[in-house]
């Protein structure tokens, strides 16, 4: 593939979508500790699902918006005229069951924030802090346990290979390929 810059990148990074090459460079990979940003990171690889993440990632600034900026309490106190709203806004992805389950899992990360202090703390505390690193794989028995545990706490689109995606997103997972210029060496 050929960059402009002359950097190797993962495979997946898509050259002609400048947006993707800041997120694969910039974001993709980099721990995340603030709640904040790994909610908005699980809402939209919820959103994800059954699409491609570019397709998620072009349309992030409307879904910050639409979300009220991924303001956890707010997303919570979503109403059913509010999900409504959502499903008829034609800039963001209109699963009806995905918003709905953005909902779902807010309430469901306020919990687990009660319980654990922080979601952040949640997260991390299934390596141990520590990140993991590991490429060629869309899930694994890190993911398979999270996704359980979410699911058993009532999230919904949090099947193991979503997981993994946002295990990955978020840092817990370095999966830069081998020869990308961001490749642990």
């Amino acid at each position: 593939m050929e960059w402009a810059d002359k950097k190797i990148r993962c495979r997946w990074a898509n050259p002609k979508n400048m947006r993707y090459v800041h997120y694969h460079d910039k974001e993709w990979g980099v721990p995340v500790y603030d709640d904040g940003k790994l909610f908005e990171m699980l809402v939209l690889e919820s959103f994800q699902a059954g699409l491609t993440w570019e397709c998620v990632l072009n349309k992030r600034e409307h879904f910050r918006k639409a979300f009220d900026n991924f303001d956890l309490e707010k997303v919570c106190g979503y109403d059913e005229a509010r999900l409504a709203e959502l499903r008829e806004n034609p800039h963001i992805i209109r699963n009806r069951l995905k918003i709905q389950a953005a909902v779902t899992n807010a309430k469901a990360v306020r919990e687990i924030q009660k319980e654990y202090g922080s979601f952040s703390d949640y997260i991390w505390h299934w390596t141990k802090g520590k990140v993991v690193y590991e490429t060629g794989m869309s899930c694994s028995q890190l993911s398979d346990k999270v996704s359980k545990d979410l699911k058993k706490r009532g999230m919904k689109f949090v099947g193991t290979t979503i997981i993994y995606a946002y295990l990955q997103a978020v840092g817990v997972i370095y999966s830069h390929e081998e020869g990308c210029f961001l490749e642990r060496v």
